[in-house]
């Protein structure tokens, strides 16, 4: 009996998941053959369990980590993974549910199981995303509930394998500190994926399609002067990735607008209304004198 694997990839549609990931996410290319390979061991492992002939088919470990800085597409991906888990019949429903500490850990004795099997009932079916997951486990303080939380994802995710995907998110560093408190936790986590920074190449791509789709376009001077913001505002504290350069045109479109409420009696055309100036960036704080900066 013969296998044709590509037409099997085919027909579980996680193709145009794939590609959409490829079409809406800038960059992460380490991250994008991560999920690939993922996916095609999956596949692969779906198909010998369906063969029925005896094989051995070892259970594959499906909890995830995701590290790297905010704003890198760590949710974004995780949505997609989830489609991916669920068209390959890996989990029931699809969904994912994004959490932190305070949906789980509560602030009295008895607080925290509730709080945390309430979360774990919404994602059955699904997967269950914790960002910034570290903040769970607090060593330094004896009264903290973090600790029962983690024990109810732990015996979750041995017992309840077939019914939940966990992810969990954060700096590289501290989740790698996190494993290492909790090695019950690490030895569950099987797919481990860095997300690396965005360039500034990158990220002035992601800021123009940012304009695209809220049809605006840059000048070249304005577009410049964005790369000069984001390199500045890249050795900042707080700096954000993609999430920096979203609210970067935010605050463009803002200025854009107030200028063109303050432009008088001038008779605005359709290029004045969609066009970001050089002013409109330049504006910026990053850019003034007094700011020091």
């Amino acid at each position: 009996m013969g296998l044709n694997l590509q037409e099997e990839y085919n027909n579980t549609n996680i193709q145009g998941v794939i590609d959409q990931l490829e079409e809406d996410l800038v960059g992460l290319a380490p991250v994008k053959a991560r999920i690939k390979e993922i996916a095609a061991l999956l596949l692969v492992q779906r198909l010998r369990k369906n063969l029925g002939l005896g094989m051995k088919t070892s259970p594959v470990g499906l909890h995830m980590s995701f590290t790297g800085s905010p704003g890198t597409g760590k949710t974004a991906v995780a949505t997609r993974m989830a489609d991916i888990l669920y068209k390959l019949g890996y989990i029931e429903k699809g969904h994912l549910i994004t959490v932190t500490r305070d949906d789980l850990v509560g602030q009295y004795i008895g607080h925290t199981a509730p709080k945390t099997k309430e979360v774990l009932k919404r994602a059955m079916g699904g997967v269950l995303f914790i960002d910034e997951a570290y903040y769970l486990y607090k060593p330094d303080n004896e009264r903290d509930y973090g600790a029962e939380a983690i024990e109810i994802l732990l015996q979750v995710m041995e017992n309840q394998r077939e019914d939940l995907v966990v992810i969990f998110a954060g700096y590289k560093d501290r989740m790698d500190s996190f494993y290492e408190s909790n090695p019950g936790l690490s030895s569950r986590v099987a797919n481990h994926i860095d997300f690396p920074d965005y360039t500034a190449d990158e990220l002035i791509q992601i800021g123009r399609l940012i304009l695209e789709e809220q049809q605006y376009r840059m000048t070249p001077d304005a577009e410049l002067l964005l790369r000069e913001y984001i390199e500045k505002r890249r050795q900042m504290p707080l700096f954000a990735n993609a999430r920096t350069m979203t609210n970067a045109i935010d605050t463009a479109r803002m200025r854009h607008a107030n200028r063109m409420f303050n432009s008088g009696n001038k008779v605005l055309t359709k290029s004045d209304l969609v066009t970001i100036q050089a002013e409109d960036i330049r504006e910026s704080s990053l850019f003034s004198e007094i700011s020091g900066v």
